[in-house]
């Protein structure tokens, strides 16, 4: 049973390392305006992070965020993306929050991006390759082992994933599972 479960993960990683993603259009709470994740920039990758307000593991990523992105800046474009339907997760609030991390703050409301991406969770990363105007995920789930405690982490995925793109190397783990609260669906 074991090496079952084994093989059909491996299956399932290769499966996501191949996955070409489907281009969408979303409203940036930042300045109001449509973004696509083609037209973010001439980045190697774009770092999807499906986030929230009242998802108490997202408050836990915030720093950790925040320091992806000033470490990977003119390299990898993040994004924020919040799909979640709660009143307290309205765009007047997006508008407010994660302000000290400047990136693209994307509101999906019609789950646009969770259905073309597959999220789930909040906090949930997708890693995606920009390779000749092509779009593939190459790293979904979790950002590192240790949702609550920074102190704690022992693997960095995201942060191994960027490397691996970076490095143009193949991405040995292309799924972890990511911790987190799951986002509603509409």
């Amino acid at each position: 049973m074991k090496n079952t479960m084994v093989l059909i993960l491996l299956l399932l990683a290769t499966v996501v390392s191949a996955q070409e993603v489907k281009d969408f259009s979303l409203t940036n709470t930042r300045d109001g305006k449509a973004t696509t994740l083609s037209g973010l920039g001439s980045a190697t990758g774009i770092a999807v992070v499906f986030t929230s307000h009242e998802c108490p593991f997202d408050n836990y990523y915030k720093d950790r965020l925040k320091e992806l992105v000033g470490q990977y800046a003119g390299k990898i474009q993040f994004v924020l993306v919040n799909s979640n339907q709660e009143p307290q997760e309205s765009t007047e609030q997006m508008a407010i929050h994660y302000k000290d991390i400047n990136v693209p703050y994307l509101a999906d409301k019609d789950q646009v991006a969770m259905e073309a991406l597959g999220a789930r969770k909040s906090t949930e990363v997708f890693l995606i390759a920009k390779t000749n105007g092509k779009l593939s995920l190459v790293y979904s789930g979790a950002i590192d082992d240790n949702p609550q405690v920074a102190k704690d982490v022992k693997q960095t995925f995201l942060k191994d994933a960027i490397e691996k793109l970076l490095a143009g190397q193949k991405i040995e783990v292309a799924n972890q599972r990511a911790s987190g609260c799951t986002i509603r669906r509409k």
